[in-house]
C-alpha cells in the first residue's frame, strides 16, 4: 500500500484530479477500478484525493484500462514521477505538523494569496526574532530550542516565495490587534513594524488594517488565507486554522462565502496608504 506523507505536492494534487477525472470518463467506479488492483476501494480514493503518492505501477494498469491512449500514458507517468519528487519543505517533516504541510504546499503554487489575520502578522511577512517569540509561547507540547529555530527556520524559507521572479499577489487583512499585542521587548517589535513597512513597497504585496474604529466585520471569527491558482484542474481554495489543526476546504459554497466576508472587510478596512501611517505610528509607539 502507498503511503502518507505530510503533504502532497502539488503535482500530486492536479494529478490527482486527472486520475479521478480520467476514472469517470470511462465509467468506472471505484470499487471496479480497485477491482484491477486487487486493492480496496479506499486506495482509489486516497489516490485520488492526494492522500498517497501516486504509485507508478498502479497508473500503468489504471490508465489503460480507463482507455487512456499510449502516448498520453506515457506522459502521465513522466508527470506523476516528477510530481512524487519531495517539495523542499519535507526537509523540516521532523518539525512541520502534517495539518500544516498542505499549506505551504499550496503557498508555492498559488497565484494569488488573500488572508485575514485577526491575532499576529502573517508568517510570510515575520521577522526571525518575532516569529520566534510568536513560535515560543503559542506552542503546544515541545518548545525545546532545537525544534523552535527548525521552525523559524521554515518560516524564514517560506519567505522566499514573494521575492521569486513568478511571486504571487499577497494581500492581507490584518486587525489592529495585531498590534496592540507585543511580541517578545519593543525593539521585536519595531523592528517587525519596519518590516512591515518595507514589505508594504512591494509591488506584489498589499497589506491593510482592519482597526477598531472600523466596528464588526465578518472576520473576527478566526484567521483564514484564500488560495487561487494558475493551474486550472486546481479550484480555489480556503484554508482555517484553529488551535491544533486546520481545514482546507474547496466546495465552492464555502469558499465563495470566505471570499465574500474577504471582500467586505477589504471594502472597510484602512486604506494601503492609510495603513502605511498607522503602522509608522504604531512604530513610533514602541
Amino acid at each position: 500500500m502507498s503511503e502518507p506523507r505530510s503533504a502532497p505536492t502539488i503535482g500530486q494534487l492536479v494529478l490527482s484530479r486527472q486520475l479521478q477525472a480520467l476514472r469517470e470518463r470511462a465509467g468506472f467506479s471505484r470499487d471496479q477500478a480497485a477491482r484491477l488492483l486487487r486493492v480496496a476501494a479506499g486506495t482509489i480514493r486516497r489516490m485520488e484525493t492526494a492522500e498517497v503518492a501516486l504509485k507508478i505501477p498502479y497508473i500503468q494498469i489504471l490508465l489503460p484500462a480507463y482507455g487512456v491512449p499510449d502516448d498520453e500514458v506515457v506522459t502521465f507517468l513522466q508527470l506523476a514521477d516528477e510530481a512524487n519528487k519531495p517539495g523542499w519543505w519535507q526537509r523540516f517533516h521532523d518539525v512541520l505538523p502534517d495539518w500544516f504541510g498542505g499549506h505551504v504546499s499550496l503557498e508555492e503554487a498559488a497565484r494569488t494569496i488573500r488572508a485575514y489575520e485577526p491575532h499576529f502578522v502573517p508568517g510570510l511577512l515575520q521577522t526571525e526574532d518575532y516569529a520566534r517569540g510568536v513560535l515560543t509561547y503559542g506552542a503546544i507540547g515541545r518548545t525545546d530550542p532545537d525544534r523552535i529555530e527548525r521552525l523559524v527556520a521554515l518560516r524564514m524559507e517560506r519567505q522566499a516565495l514573494l521575492t521569486r521572479p513568478d511571486a504571487p499577489n499577497f494581500w492581507v487583512v490584518m486587525d489592529e490587534t495585531v498590534f496592540h499585542r507585543p511580541v517578545e521587548s519593543g525593539a521585536v517589535m519595531r523592528a517587525q513594524l519596519d518590516r512591515l513597512l518595507e514589505s508594504a513597497e512591494m509591488p506584489n504585496v498589499t497589506l491593510q488594517i482592519a482597526t477598531f474604529a472600523a466596528g464588526h466585520h465578518p472576520g473576527t471569527y478566526s484567521p483564514f488565507v484564500l488560495f487561487r491558482f494558475a493551474i486550472p484542474e486546481l479550484p480555489d481554495m480556503a484554508y482555517v486554522e484553529y488551535l491544533t489543526g486546520a481545514l482546507y476546504l474547496d466546495n465552492a459554497h464555502e469558499v465563495v462565502g470566505h471570499m465574500e466576508a474577504m471582500d467586505r472587510m477589504v471594502a472597510h478596512a484602512e486604506s494601503a496608504r492609510r495603513t502605511k501611517e498607522i503602522l509608522a505610528d504604531f512604530r513610533d509607539r514602541y
